[in-house]
């Protein structure tokens, strides 16, 4: 077993590329040597599904060889979303051989050649000596998709008030240091009184744009970019959600994780103090919802974080997380905490200056590698199913009348795209047509599954009233049949935590998707009580108003610190009678 423990690093120094690995704390139930170090010779077996390829070398292939290698690296590109890294030197074991100076040149230029027949780039992410003039290089290949104009990463930033979430966002998307005093987070705020009390309180969507070559877009001068031209020179986008930390905004900001499905969440901690009530519940939120993350610890520049990251630690590694806690001081050790976040459940934990800058330089890199998650053939099958729009917000824009803003979870969306709003008091839907599509605060002409983007109607009679959690739904002819909403479903549900019981009458508040209302249990199988770890088939009725819920859809309770999550099973709409 691996032995090593997180140590307080408070003055690294950001530009310092070091080869002998990286800093983790590891428990008996982690199996840490299975993490990438190349210190070790030896990698995990390669992968065959994903976007991960080793290569031993690749040194004047035939014709035939290199348009198979070609094809490959297209499978692999497509498993990634646009994106593949390829070890050269190792072999499928995942024994790192390594290759000479000359051999491994002619790999890379072999590796440039394929990715040149796809249009696809490379970028040398790292390259590290395993023997005597014997070196292993990862490089990252990457392709935008052709309907693309950018790879995009969506990314929830959580914390308490006060943590500096909308400061650090506003040194990371305008290139500005803090004054110390919160002057980089003022271009956050969309409300008066979020300027007054410092405190956010609705969702702010920024966007974090990077080229080809890891560097980022946004401008570092007085002469901001707008978002329109980060969008189009981005080969990579990062867009982050700055949640309310304060807890009476917590509905806001679990409704903006339940209905935006962020692909990671960024949890921000403040140095100076100790791990506060609403940081320990957007972190077990972010467990329930399975979301993959990795901490920001700020305010290095006041104090030591030594004594955050030893209770991060604690938390992280408890029974109830179970995650490996890597602290990154280096390049390498950002590089191989993106290869394994997902799947060997590593939590990055990086420590940074909004004042000094400290640290900001590793956040940067790693958002570039950071992966969407989601593979392109999953993509692809999600497009080709019919249009269902989550609505998330709604705006009154002067010259477009209502505009709605929300995540488009399956389908394709045009300018033009006939859709049916609702569910109306009554269930019933009504028919509108989309007249324009804003993303990233840019016009866009389409919005596929897995996208966020800002809709505004044709206007074609009177639209009705709409509301936070309604859907847009087709009105294709390979649609399901007619939507309505309901006001009873049923879910498997698991307790995370109750203080007493769960029984029949209890009122809980419901997000699935958008939608967050408060819900009855009607009905427990088995006419039981509820109580933390227990599970069973739940009978919800939903007290205001009749939403769109269909099977499958992930469910998330809770009622003061009480919790839970699970999956509709059973639908009634209101057009069908409930015996």
């Amino acid at each position: 077993m691996l032995k090593v423990v997180l140590v307080d690093n408070t003055a690294m120094d950001t530009n310092r590329i070091e080869s002998d690995g990286f800093v983790l704390h590891t428990e008996n139930n982690v199996s840490a040597a299975e993490l990438i170090d190349f210190d070790q010779g030896i990698l995990p077996p390669e992968p065959q599904l994903g976007n991960v390829e080793y290569k031993l070398k690749l040194i004047n292939p035939s014709q035939m060889r290199f348009e198979h290698l070609v094809t490959q690296m297209k499978w692999r590109l497509r498993e990634g979303h646009g994106e593949a890294v390829y070890e050269i030197g190792v072999s499928d074991s995942g024994q790192l051989h390594g290759l000479d100076d000359a051999d491994m040149d002619t790999s890379l230029r072999t590796l440039t050649q394929m990715a040149d027949k796809l249009g696809a780039t490379t970028t040398v992410l790292r390259r590290k000596s395993v023997g005597y003039r014997r070196s292993v290089t990862e490089v990252l290949v990457r392709k935008i998709p052709d309907d693309q104009h950018n790879i995009e990463v969506r990314v929830a930033v959580l914390g308490g008030a006060g943590a500096g979430k909308s400061t650090l966002l506003g040194v990371l998307t305008q290139g500005v240091t803090d004054n110390g005093r919160g002057k980089a987070r003022l271009n956050m705020f969309r409300h008066v009184h979020e300027i007054k009390s410092g405190r956010t309180s609705c969702i702010s969507h920024e966007s974090l744009g990077f080229d080809a070559m890891g560097n980022v877009i946004n401008s570092n001068t007085n002469d901001m970019i707008t978002a329109e031209e980060v969008r189009d020179k981005s080969a990579k986008l990062v867009t982050f959600m700055d949640l309310a930390g304060h807890r009476r905004y917590l509905r806001t900001t679990v409704q903006a994780l339940t209905g935006y499905s962020p692909h990671h969440a960024m949890l921000v901690v403040s140095s100076g103090g100790n791990i506060g009530g609403m940081t320990k519940e957007h972190l077990a939120i972010v467990k329930a919802l399975d979301i993959p993350f990795f901490i920001v610890i700020t305010k290095i520049d006041i104090t030591p974080p030594g004594t955050v990251i030893q209770e991060l630690k604690d938390i992280l590694t408890s029974i109830g997380y179970r995650k490996v806690p890597m602290l990154i001081d280096t390049y390498d050790s950002v590089l191989t905490a993106s290869s394994h976040q997902l799947s060997e459940n590593v939590v990055p934990i990086f420590c940074v200056s909004n004042v000094t800058t400290d640290g900001l330089g590793l956040i940067t890199r790693f958002l570039y590698v950071l992966s969407p998650g989601v593979s392109n053939s999953e993509r692809e099958r999600l497009e080709l199913e019919p249009c269902e729009f989550h609505i998330d917000e709604i705006f009154r824009v002067e010259d477009a009348g209502v505009v709605v803003g929300g995540l488009l979870v399956k389908g394709v969306i045009t300018e033009g795209t006939c859709l049916n709003v609702g569910p109306l008091p009554d269930g019933s839907f009504n028919a509108v047509t989309v007249a324009t599509i804003h993303r990233n605060k840019a016009p866009c002409r389409v919005v596929r599954a897995g996208q966020s983007a800002s809709l505004s109607f044709t206007a074609t009679g009177d639209l009705p009233t709409l509301r936070s959690g309604m859907v847009l739904v087709s009105t294709d002819l390979g649609s399901p049949a007619e939507p309505y909403g309901t006001l009873y479903f049923q879910a498997k549900v698991s307790v995370l935590y109750h203080a007493t019981s769960i029984y029949k009458g209890f009122q809980t508040t419901v997000h699935i998707g958008s939608i967050r209302q408060t819900a009855i249990i009607e009905g427990i199988m088995g006419d039981r009580k509820l109580r933390t770890n227990d599970s069973a088939s739940v009978l919800f009725r939903f007290v205001r108003q009749p939403e769109y819920v269909h099977e499958g859809m992930r469910i998330l309770f809770r009622e003061g610190s009480s919790k839970g999550i699970g999956v509709v099973t059973q639908v009634f709409p209101l057009n069908v009678t409930l015996n």
